[in-house]
């Protein structure tokens, strides 16, 4: 990516590979050292379209359920080159912040090093009031939980499939994190999944 673009078009997900779901559940482990190598942006973009994408065509039904299809999750991309939003409808990442945060990130999260080590660290946050206006309090307390387990799945899966590795992070201060990814006031993260490959 270049550090002058502002918006780029992810290339198209693919919808076959050679490893089988089967096969990428068994193999899925929490994996916390990583080598240094990057992702390209059809990684990038396939790992999102698993977590979030438009599978549905023009009724813009998702890779993972939302209750209600009121799907307040939102996906971050931590990289060297600055901090990338992702938007589902045109498959697309828009900049988000210019500089690098991943060791900062890793310091909000209780100093979990492995983070600011990823290539990629994915961050999943949720705007409550879309979930909340319809369910109330039980669309914070079981919905939206529910909503980025699902989609943290998916990435975990697509990752082993593509050879990368991955562990969930739910352990940060979310004050922090909040702060490091300057995040809308209206938003909170969930969960850190930084991506890579994994060091042998």
């Amino acid at each position: 990516m270049s550090n002058s673009e502002s918006r780029i078009t992810l290339p198209p997900p693919r919808t076959g590979g050679p490893v089988s779901l089967e096969t990428a559940i068994a193999q899925r482990r929490s994996v916390r050292r990583y080598a240094p190598r990057d992702l390209n942006l059809e990684q990038i973009g396939q790992l999102l379209w698993a977590a979030q994408g438009i599978t549905g065509g023009r009724a813009a039904l998702r890779a993972a359920p939302s209750a209600g299809a009121c799907h307040p999750l939102e996906f971050y991309v931590c990289r060297a080159d600055g901090v990338w939003h992702y938007e589902p409808q045109q498959h697309r990442l828009v900049r988000h912040l210019e500089q690098d945060v991943r060791a900062e990130l890793a310091e909000a999260a209780w100093r979990q090093r492995f983070i600011a080590e990823a290539p990629c660290a994915f961050v999943i946050s949720a705007i409550f009031e879309r979930t909340t206006r319809r369910y109330g309090e039980r669309g914070r307390l079981r919905y939206v939980p529910m909503d980025v387990g699902h989609a943290a799945e998916n990435l975990l899966l697509q990752a082993v499939a593509m050879g990368l590795a991955s562990v969930p992070v739910g352990a940060f201060d979310d004050t922090a994190v909040k702060r490091v990814l300057a995040l809308p006031r209206n938003e909170e993260p969930l969960y850190i999944l930084p991506v890579g490959y994994p060091k042998l």
